[in-house]
Parts: C-alpha cells; structure tokens; sequence
C-alpha cells in the first residue's frame, strides 16, 4: 500500500515513522526533513498548493493521503485529493472549520447542547467589545477566530495585566483581521489543569488515545510567551496524575457528541479529532479543538500505538474504526528550540544532533522546523526537534529523555522541567487546591 504524509514537523515525521515499516511511503513537504527524507520517497513543495499535492499523489499511485497540518486542511487540501480518487486521514474543508473556524466551533455546542462549553461571545466591531468587557467581572481570553498557528490566544492574568488589555487586544485582532478574520472570540477564563485527547475518526465513530498535557509556556516553570508547544507527557493507563477515569470518560463523550454534531451541520468527520480541554472543580470544560494531530502530543502517543498506523488509516477511511491499542507505558517529549524561542537571533545557524546515541539510549528524534542542507540540519526560527522517551512511569521516561536532549549541540534551548516529578506533582496539588 502507497502512503502519502503532507506536512514537514515533528508532528509529520512521528506519522510516518509509525507507517514507514509497513506501506511503501511518501511524503510532501516545504523544506526537507531530515527524518522524513531518510524513511521516503519525497517531493519538496509547498503543502499549501492543494492541486499540486494531489497532482504528485495521483502521479504515485497513492491509496491514503495523511494530511498533518491545519493550513492544508483549511484550503481543502481532502477535498482536492478525493476529488482525484485519493482517500483521505483528515476532515474536509468543511468539517475541518472545528478548528479552522472558532465561532463555528462554539455555535455548535451552543446549538446541540454539547457538554463542557463556556461563556463566549463573538464581536466585530471594538465597541461592542469594550460594553461587553465594562460588565463582565471575570477574566477573560481573547482569541482570533481563524488560525494563528497557537500563537494568537492571550489570557488575562497572563499574557494581559488586565480586561482593559484585553479591549487592546480585541481591537489588534479585529484591525488586522488576525487568522483572516475581522472577528474576535472573548471568553470566560477556565481556572484548572489544561489537558489533550486526540482520538481517531471514521465519520461515526472514535477511538480515544491516552491524554497528554502540553507545555506552551516558553520557559521554565510555566513562564514566558505561549508557543506551539515546549513538551508533553503522558502517563500509564491512558490518563493523568491529576485525571480520573470519570474525566476522561466525560471529555471523551463531549468529542462523541460533537462528532455528531459536526455531521449533521457539515460533513461526516474523518480523521484526527483533537480536544484540548481545561479540567475545572465542574468537570472538563472544551477550550478547542484541532482538525488533526497536536504536536507535541502526536509524539507521546504514536511511539506506544500497538496497533499498526497503517490499518488505523485503512479504518478510518473505511468507516469501521475500532478500539485501537496502545502500550501501557508513559511517555515524555521535550522540544529543542532556538536560544532565545519564541525570539531568537540563531535562524540559519547548523546543529547536530547524534541520533545513534538518542536512539541506543531509548529515545527518539523526530525533527520540526529545520531544513536538511548539503553541509548539515540548520534551524528556523522555530521548534527544531522533539526528543521523545517512553518508560514504567513519567519519572523514568523524564530522566532519559533529558539525558538525551545533551546529544544535541548547538544555540539552542529546552525546558528542562517538562516531565519532572516536581512539575507534576505541582499539577495535582493545583487541582486537589480547586476540588478542596
């Protein structure tokens, strides 16, 4: 069977690792990974070029197309392929407004009575903004509607001192039609513990993943701009420290609900549906969700998926996904970035990386935002690469994947705290303080 993986991250090489024994492998991707290239056969171009994509799988023969980021999906990247023949693991243009449109997302829970929502409110003019925030006595989120690649939603009490910055920041989004909308979503700011499920999606059904939690915080001990993500981990029994079985039951069954919600208002979702949910003293609330993998936590769930990749896609597309299995291990992935991330000043600069020393330890590379050149990996001015160990507990994939991250040499920078006890143990008295 020919595979198809669109997309160029950490998130894209974690997918075709977990197909690469098993189908004969392609990939489409903007710069050269050098994880992907090695494991493929591969065209350079740009993902976002939906006709050429589907141009080059038709060319190839192509049974399944795994689309992995958002962008691609936003301009109806599935709808281009199907249309030439292709299946697809990924939602339509339609479905996949989940994500690429958060208005949408939240009329949808409003309009079918799903679980877990919260008080939001969509504007588009400033004016309204700023009567709305003058009466409402909570902090508040701010967040474009459309997509800003993780890096538009700021929170008052974090990235703003207050509401009055966040009328500022409403005013910025809705100017400049930030994520391509001239709109702004305000909403209630969740007090608890952020956590992800991502499940696999046939149309009807899914099958549920083990949660994750991400850190977007820049650096040490939960500080510093939001970014796309410094790390993840996840733990034995497919749940959290802080998470119990009820929890994730109950987040399961609000992306049960939206799956049928999401057929009846536009079409049947196939793919990978990711929630992000924030688990309050009420349950778990739904702060968004994602038309495909997150990345990080495409990293800490795919290395332990027993079943294999390839006959999850075939399911899928198929329309007859099942329980899909994975081993009872923890995980924990730790992001190396450029020194100075989210602002650096080390773009085009060379790193090393020994992956034969990672890899002997127990621990995996899989590279995000660098470009393979003749003379050596250069970085972005992004995530450069996660490194990824599993383990009996947390603990115990913490400590090798860390000891890993000293194989990569260079100007850069991670979170040495992502995965620790002490980290962890601050997540569960967090939420024992808000039960209590």
């Amino acid at each position: 069977m020919k595979v198809l993986v669109v997309g160029t991250g950490a998130r894209e090489h974690a997918i075709a690792d977990a197909l690469k024994d098993d189908v004969e492998l392609y990939c489409y991707m903007s710069k050269i990974n050098p994880g992907m290239s090695k494991i493929s056969e591969f065209k350079q171009g740009d993902e976002g070029e939906v006709e050429k994509v589907a141009n080059y799988a038709v060319e190839n023969d192509i049974d399944i197309a795994f689309i992995g980021p958002e962008a691609p999906l936003e301009k109806g990247i599935v709808d281009e392929l199907e249309k030439n023949g292709i299946k697809c693991v990924g939602p339509t243009q339609s479905a996949a407004r989940i994500e690429t449109d958060k208005s949408f997302m939240r009329k949808l829970f409003e309009d079918y009575n799903i679980e877990g929502s919260l008080v939001y409110k969509v504007f588009e003019k400033s004016e309204d903004v700023s009567k709305f925030l003058d009466e409402f006595d909570r902090d508040v989120v701010v967040k474009p509607v459309g997509l800003t690649g993780g890096k538009g939603v700021k929170i008052v009490g974090d990235h703003l001192k207050d509401n009055e910055e966040a009328k500022l920041y409403s005013c910025e989004v809705i100017d400049n039609a930030m994520g391509g909308f001239a709109q702004v979503i305000i909403e209630e700011r969740l007090i608890g513990e952020e956590f992800t499920i991502q499940a696999f999606c046939d149309g009807e059904n899914l099958a549920p993943m083990p949660a994750a939690q991400d850190h977007p915080h820049a650096f040490e001990g939960d500080t510093g701009a939001i970014t796309g993500g410094m790390g993840s981990y996840s733990d034995v029994g497919g749940l959290l420290p802080f998470l119990t079985q009820k929890d994730y039951d109950d987040a399961v069954n609000i992306m049960k609900n939206t799956l049928k919600a999401i057929a009846k208002e536009a079409e049947p979702y196939k793919g990978i549906l990711y929630g992000q949910f924030m688990l309050t003293a009420d349950g778990p609330k739904l702060i968004e969700y994602n038309a495909r993998f997150g990345d990080p936590e495409a990293m800490n769930v795919l290395p332990l998926l027993k079943t294999p990749l390839v006959d999850v896609c075939k399911a899928i597309v198929d329309g007859n996904i099942d329980k899909v299995e994975f081993y009872d291990k923890a995980s924990v992935c730790k992001y190396i970035v450029p020194d100075g991330y989210p602002e650096t000043e080390h773009a085009g600069e060379i790193i090393t990386v020994d992956e034969e020393a990672i890899e002997n330890m127990g621990a995996k590379v899989f590279y995000a935002a660098v470009s393979q050149e003749d003379d050596g990996i250069h970085l972005s001015g992004s995530r450069a690469l996660g490194i990824v160990a599993s383990g009996d507990t947390i603990e115990e994939a913490e400590k090798i994947a860390e000891k890993a991250c000293e194989h990569v040499k260079g100007n850069v920078y991670h979170r040495t705290d992502v995965g620790t006890s002490e980290l962890v143990n601050k997540r569960v008295e967090h939420m024992k303080e808000l039960l209590n």
